[in-house]
């Protein structure tokens, strides 16, 4: 995984990474999680192995991935005498997840944090339960009003199938570099029971990404071509929501919403909402790249 610099240069994406100091404080961090002695956990960038040497504590095996071959050198030698740490040369985001059940502990590097967060949990195969540090700005944008933020897409996007919860804020000091930005130890645990039906999500994240993205003053404003007048005139008097813009509703009336469509609305107008993940990546990508041009 690697970047590209002002000069011309390659660089890595460790180089960019800011590393906790303290073991005590690390394993007070491993502490927090529900880690037990039958799981199987994946450390993302792992550095120098700081949490991975408190994870080898804790869990029955640890799977440490890192892109730096000077870093991976320095970790199969510390961990050669710890039969349950696997530590693996790679690409994160290029390495396919395990089908079996599993758990996720690390210090993910923030410039990739939604890149890691959407191979982890937008995923059929996603941890049971990740333990992620990352920006307490990007907690509050995954987590919505649970991290003390305010709902967004990504967040109402996630809710339906993982319980989320700050579960430390770390001061910044404990890092080699010091960062400029506050962070947090973020806690994504998959719901036993989704408030979605698993095979229904791609059509809720359809409805969702749909909802936030039609530029209109509120969310039935944003659907007034979806729900029939009669269906709006229920919707208004049940779930209270006239007036509302998406990111004023909280994820039990986005569900109630998307259940109402479901069942209610014609298979012609659902055709609208169809695919608008694909398109809403589409536009994004375009943009990206006319933004590329122009500088």
């Amino acid at each position: 995984m690697e970047r590209g610099n002002s000069n011309g240069k390659r660089e890595t994406l460790w180089h960019s990474q800011n590393f906790l100091r303290d073991p005590q404080f690390v394993a007070s961090l491993v502490n927090m999680a529900n880690i037990s002695p039958d799981d199987t956990v994946i450390e993302i960038g792992p550095g120098k192995g700081i949490i991975t040497e408190q994870l080898s504590k804790k869990a029955d095996r640890v799977i440490a991935i890192e892109y730096d071959t000077e870093l991976v050198q320095g970790l199969r030698e510390k961990f050669s005498d710890s039969s349950n740490v696997d530590v693996l040369e790679g690409d994160f985001l290029k390495w396919p997840l395990p089908s079996y059940k599993y758990k996720v502990f690390s210090n993910i590097p923030f410039e990739y944090t939604s890149r890691i967060v959407d191979k982890l949990l937008v995923s059929p195969n996603s941890p049971e339960d990740a333990f992620l540090i990352m920006q307490d700005l990007a907690a509050k944008r995954f987590m919505g009003k649970f991290a003390g933020g305010k709902d967004s897409q990504v967040s109402i996007l996630l809710q339906p199938f993982y319980d989320v919860a700050i579960l430390q804020r770390i001061d910044k000091h404990q890092y080699i570099p010091t960062p400029n930005v506050d962070t947090v130890l973020a806690r994504f645990m998959k719901r036993e029971y989704p408030l979605i039906d698993n095979k229904e999500t791609q059509e809720y994240r359809d409805f969702v990404i749909f909802g936030y993205n039609q530029w209109e003053p509120t969310l039935l404003d944003a659907f007034k071509d979806v729900f029939s007048y009669n269906q709006t005139k229920i919707i208004k008097r049940n779930l209270k929501i006239e007036g509302k813009k998406p990111s004023d509703i909280d994820i039990n009336t986005w569900v109630e919403l998307f259940k109402t469509y479901k069942k209610y609305v014609s298979e012609e107008r659902k055709s609208q909402v169809r695919d608008s993940e694909k398109k809403y990546e589409k536009k994004q990508k375009g943009m990206k790249k006319e933004y590329r041009t122009r500088k």
